[in-house]
């Protein structure tokens, strides 16, 4: 499978197991989960066959872990940003002091004035690093970091979880513990 092929299969993937599941005919589960033959099947009589070992291929190589399979390989979900209604089963845990944000310079304004929001997911996306959310910013335009106090959001009882893949999770971000970072 070529690289191009890895990065199409995930977008699907993406798109199958955190917004449209019923796009190929699916349901996932209360916790996001959905069988990994089922998935090959729907995926296969809506254009898109895959083998097992392609399945393994793509999610082993997702640069962003947006992939899990249960503990039996059974099963396949995603991680995190989901627009479909799961309980993902992360449990609270504090957050350390700071944790980043990225996105488009043109969101900034907004983002100020309301803070962070979920949009259609379910919980903000946090980065434990400035770089990576440099990186997640850049996809749809120029970025701007914003520096999260989590520490501080924490202290007001606000609930912070982390997904399979490190991204940190969090309903909300006010305006009062974010500071845009310089380049």
């Amino acid at each position: 499978m070529r690289r191009d092929d890895v990065v199409r299969v995930s977008k699907r993937l993406s798109s199958v197991l955190r917004h449209r599941p019923d796009s190929v005919g699916l349901t996932l589960d209360d916790a996001g989960w959905v069988d990994v033959d089922a998935l090959l099947a729907a995926l296969a009589a809506h254009g898109l066959p895959l083998t097992r070992e392609d399945l393994d291929r793509v999610v082993a190589g997702n640069d962003k872990r947006r992939f899990a399979f249960d503990d039996g390989g059974t099963r396949i979900r995603a991680s995190q940003g989901h627009s479909v209604a799961v309980a993902l089963g992360y449990a609270a845990e504090p957050p350390p002091d700071v944790l980043f944000n990225g996105t488009p310079v043109r969101n900034l304004p907004a983002i100020l004035a309301e803070g962070l929001r979920p949009g259609n997911r379910h919980a903000v996306h946090l980065s434990p690093d400035e770089a990576t959310a440099r990186t997640v910013g850049e996809r749809r335009g120029r970025a701007a970091v914003l520096r999260v106090d989590a520490a501080g959001l924490a202290a007001t009882g606000a609930a912070f979880t982390r997904s399979a893949n490190g991204v940190w999770l969090v309903g909300a971000v006010p305006p009062a513990f974010l500071t845009v970072l310089d380049d």
